[in-house]
């Protein structure tokens, strides 16, 4: 009898090396596309997308789910995308602090770490089955479900300093 279909669709042996080369081209251009003249330190759209109000954490988020989602179609197993997916949720509720999060974002390279997870399952590939259709969907609703809260938490810390900020020019014009 033959094998029952994938449960998802599967990318092909001859198909991965182009499919990593992307996604460690996308991974460089969210962690560390640019490097800082005289220095080591490299920063990528990542931390500079974070700037943006309110889109620009919910943006890094869905983007470095789209690695996960290809980790899932190489075959990673559901450990490996539970790593990745704590690595972006690390990522994104500690970028989404104003200030003090865009410097974590610079220093944290969730997708570097990510390919990484991925080219050790590629390389040493373990009997463990890849994860299913199941996990994979909990998994991209779990990635939403914080990059709308990230979204939330922008709001309403925006919404928080206004009111500071109006309370303080009120008193300062004693109105």
């Amino acid at each position: 009898m033959s094998e029952f279909p994938p449960q998802y669709p599967l990318i092909e042996p001859d198909a991965k090396a182009p499919t990593l080369r992307r996604l460690r081209q996308l991974s460089r251009l969210l962690d560390k596309v640019i490097t800082v003249p005289g220095t080591q330190l490299s920063i990528g759209l990542d931390p500079i997308l974070g700037l943006i109000p309110v889109g620009g954490d919910f943006l890094g988020v869905m983007l470095s789910a789209y690695i996960v989602l290809e980790a899932a179609r190489l075959g990673a197993p559901a450990p490996t995308l539970s790593r990745m997916v704590l690595n972006i949720i690390i990522d994104g509720l500690l970028g989404a602090i104003p200030i003090a999060g865009d410097l974590f974002d610079v220093s944290w390279k969730a997708n570097e770490y990510n390919i990484r997870l991925l080219e050790d399952h590629l390389r040493f590939p373990s009997q463990r089955k890849s994860a299913d259709k199941w996990f994979v969907f909990a998994v991209f609703i779990v990635l939403f479900i914080v990059a709308l809260g990230l979204v939330a938490f922008t709001v309403i810390l925006t919404r928080l300093l206004g009111t500071l900020l109006g309370m303080l020019l009120g008193l300062f014009t004693g109105s």
